[in-house]
């Protein structure tokens, strides 16, 4: 069996690795399908279990990642990479032949090589440009992006995608600075949330910047209507049995994964009062893991970026059970 090389971007430790190959992994022939590579963390370890006859498909949208892939891809023959958003998942696997897979995985967010380079500007730790983009060929720098938005739709972005306390005044501090030309880089941005937030907010456990910055990398990235396409296009491409898992690192994108998902586990529309479903909707799917896993602290002590993750697991049902449940108000319990 071809041997996935364990050397390539070593310093990137996969989160929740064992709980996340283990919840996709049901058959060594199958085909699965990795849509967010990253640097392969997770795709090395589901190539390790896969047999000859498997085969695994990433896809990434951000080309240095793209580039560890293609490496992996000439030292194993069972997996290939595509340079593709996760939203356009079901593009991907037209062009590849495949119809229904074994099992499909996300793992939202941004990576940690992508936040230790600076020159990317995801990070408020290193100063660096204001771009946040995580396919730097195509889209908007979060500097161009920044000169065309309100206050009142910064504040929104803050608010919605960061559940930032302070949102209305770091937005109005970020478009004064820009206003002022003061600023250009992510160390400036740093700054600016920083003495924006009241001095009492400044020093706890979470940098004042934190929220800020994940708000704005969502904004760029448009990651929300991603997670919209691509965990609906995911669904649709399970074969019965096939396994949906999906990691996230915050509240927002937890909840549109939960919802996204619930959606398909509990179709019906009708009024809690009906007595039977009137409205024909058939649940697709069943969660394994509704709840959602968490690292334990060993792993946190190892990989402290890993805290804040949150690992969902759902299954799709077959033609069988979906029409079995259908005539359940609320679908399946």
């Amino acid at each position: 069996m071809p041997v996935a090389q364990d050397e390539i971007y070593s310093e990137h430790i996969p989160v929740l690795r064992d709980a996340f190959v283990g919840a996709l992994f049901d058959d060594p022939d199958g085909y699965y399908v990795d849509c967010t590579f990253g640097r392969g963390g997770h795709s090395r370890q589901l190539l390790e279990r896969l047999s000859a006859d498997g085969r695994l498909l990433a896809l990434d949208r951000d080309p240095d990642a793209v580039a560890a892939g293609e490496a992996l891809a000439q030292c194993d023959p069972r997996f290939a990479i595509a340079h593709a958003d996760f939203a356009r998942l079901g593009e991907v696997l037209a062009e590849k032949g495949w119809d229904k897979v074994s099992a499909i995985g996300f793992d939202l967010g941004v990576s940690s090589p992508q936040v230790d380079q600076a020159e990317r500007g995801f990070s408020f730790r290193q100063a660096g440009p204001l771009d946040m983009r995580m396919d730097v060929s195509s889209g908007q720098p979060l500097s161009r992006m920044l000169e065309h938005v309100s206050e009142r739709e910064l504040t929104d972005v803050l608010r919605r995608f960061g559940d930032e306390r302070y949102a209305q005044r770091i937005a109005r501090a970020v478009l004064a600075a820009l206003r002022e030309q003061k600023l250009n880089s992510t160390a400036d941005l740093e700054n600016v949330c920083f003495h924006a937030v009241p001095k009492q907010a400044r020093y706890g456990s979470t940098h004042p910047a934190t929220r800020t910055f994940q708000a704005l990398r969502i904004w760029v990235n448009g990651e929300m209507d991603q997670i919209d396409a691509g965990i609906t296009a995911a669904i649709e491409h399970l074969r019965p049995g096939g396994r949906l898992a999906v990691i996230s690192f915050h509240s927002g994108e937890d909840r549109r994964v939960r919802d996204l998902i619930e959606a398909h586990v509990h179709p019906c529309v009708c009024p809690p009062q009906m007595p039977l479903c009137v409205c024909g909707k058939k649940p697709t799917m069943r969660w394994l893991h509704k709840k959602p896993l968490r690292p334990d602290e060993q792993e946190i002590a190892v990989n402290p970026r890993s805290r804040s993750s949150m690992l969902r697991v759902a299954q799709r049902l077959s033609e069988e059970e979906s029409v079995r449940l259908a005539g359940y108000v609320g679908g399946l319990q």
